[in-house]
């Protein structure tokens, strides 16, 4: 059998047979391995010690600031997240405190770091600076009914980088805040009015004034519409089979949803109830298809038909 290349001796060497420099050095290794190991220990214990806290100091200030009435609805989410990221970058600093590394130092590095990840992440950073300008400018606010973004619903959350609209068919939208910042927003429900456009079509053989009349004494039978502004009826189309009117009504913007839809069928009946006519459709003439005639034997000039 061949030796093998690799031969580990009988006995391992004492610590007396070891070197000089080597038995010197034993002491101030074993010490700093053993400070080391302390250390990393520790740093563990902190860090996860800090996201916990963290994270249960987050939940718990969302449930303090939801029940009170004090602080805007915008802002809770905002300083819940706020209070977390400090307490992260806390245990960041602990974490590399305990390791010897010194804050004028870290605050360099953190520095030239957040440098190079600004230039990295500037689509995101936009976003954070789109969420800052939202809460200051205030253009919607939590439980605001907006459209933005081809998304219409009740705002839910205003974050620092997305913010959250609830639809009126139940879908959860994120949308981020650049997107938004950037945008056309419509606020549906910021003013106490609003106002509601429709039109009627009628025949157009039907008198326009008493077409007018009807509908204004429709509206009037409606509690729910405003009476300043009045409403108006006016003609917007005069068509070949068809006078179109349009109505306009000032309405409470709570009550936009229903108050729309009894409006119409209210205007609807009165037309009905009055013999107010629709436009009838004219169906196109019948036409038989053409077909050539035969051609007629030429006859020679000067000659009659008999």
């Amino acid at each position: 059998m061949a030796a093998p290349f690799l031969a580990l001796p009988a006995t391992l060497p004492s610590a007396a047979e070891l070197p000089g420099t080597v038995k010197a050095a034993l002491p101030a290794l074993t010490v700093m391995m053993v400070n080391g190991l302390r250390d990393f220990l520790f740093a563990i214990l902190i860090l996860a010690a800090g996201w916990m806290l963290s994270r249960w100091t987050g939940r718990w200030l969302r449930d303090v600031l939801s029940r009170t009435v004090y602080i805007d609805a915008t802002i809770k989410p905002l300083v819940a997240g706020f209070v977390r990221y400090f307490i992260l970058a806390i245990t960041v600093v602990a974490v590399l405190g305990q390791f010897g590394v010194q804050t004028t130092s870290l605050i360099a590095i953190l520095g030239a770091a957040g440098l190079a990840i600004g230039l990295a992440m500037q689509g995101t950073l936009s976003n954070v600076a789109s969420g800052v300008m939202l809460l200051i400018l205030r253009p919607f606010r939590v439980y605001d009914r907006i459209k933005v973004a081809d998304a219409v619903g009740p705002v839910r959350e205003i974050g620092l980088f997305r913010t959250t609209i609830l639809t009126d068919d139940g879908i959860y939208v994120s949308i981020p805040n650049a997107s938004i910042f950037t945008g056309t927003i419509q606020n549906l429900s910021r003013e106490g009015k609003r106002r509601v456009n429709f039109t009627v079509e009628i025949d157009r053989g039907e008198n326009i004034d008493i077409a007018q009349k009807i509908i204004h004494d429709a509206l009037a039978q409606e509690s729910r519409i405003l009476k300043n502004p009045a409403c108006t009826v006016e003609v917007e189309a005069l068509g070949p089979l068809s006078t179109t009117l349009v109505v306009q009504v000032w309405i409470e913007n709570r009550d936009f949803g229903g108050t729309q839809s009894d409006i119409k069928k209210r205007v609807r009946h009165a037309l009905q109830g009055a013999d107010v006519s629709a436009p009838v459709p004219v169906p196109a003439p019948s036409v038989a298809p053409w077909s050539p005639t035969p051609e007629e034997p030429q006859r020679p000039q000067g000659k009659k038909p008999n």
